[in-house]
């Protein structure tokens, strides 16, 4: 069950894009964060989803916010999926799965035929005390977030 309004975000490092780690607790402090997590880099729904979060970047950065987005894919694949989407965000590895089982969405049926530990689609709103102030799930790897449902989030 993923995390709730009002939980603890986890305080878990995580290696990002560029392979340094980072810690989502030094995240959170330096503002509010939105965590993304994604099923897996270069599939349809993905690229749509983290493009819209690249073409809002401005909203959300002037929001006073900033985008995290994890996937259990390795910071090698991340890198090249964010450069070549052109997404100008964090990026962090999730390939324990540390990060999933944390905010509860370590997916648990498979993705496709013998793809198992990937994370559901989910997006975390996280106040700079770690406090989780928004939660959007799904299991369906197929549904795109409401995104204007979470622009309306941080702006309240």
């Amino acid at each position: 069950m993923p995390l709730q309004k009002g939980d603890q975000a986890p305080d878990v490092t995580l290696p990002s894009h560029t392979n340094e780690q980072v810690s989502l607790a030094s995240l959170y402090q330096a503002q509010p964060t939105v965590v993304v997590f994604f099923p897996l880099a270069f599939t349809s729904t993905c690229t749509e989803e983290l493009c819209t979060f690249r073409d809002d970047l401005s909203v959300y950065n002037g929001l006073g916010v900033q985008v995290a987005a994890v996937s259990v894919d390795s910071p090698f694949v991340l890198d090249r999926f964010r450069k070549e989407i052109g997404a100008d965000y964090l990026f962090l590895s999730d390939f324990n799965r540390e990060a999933s089982r944390g905010f509860g969405v370590l997916r648990e049926a498979p993705l496709g035929p013998g793809l198992r530990n990937a994370s559901d689609r989910a997006v975390f709103i996280v106040n700079t005390d770690g406090t989780v102030r928004y939660v959007w799930h799904s299991s369906n790897p197929s549904l795109l977030p409401p995104f204007e449902e979470i622009r309306a989030a941080l702006a309240n």
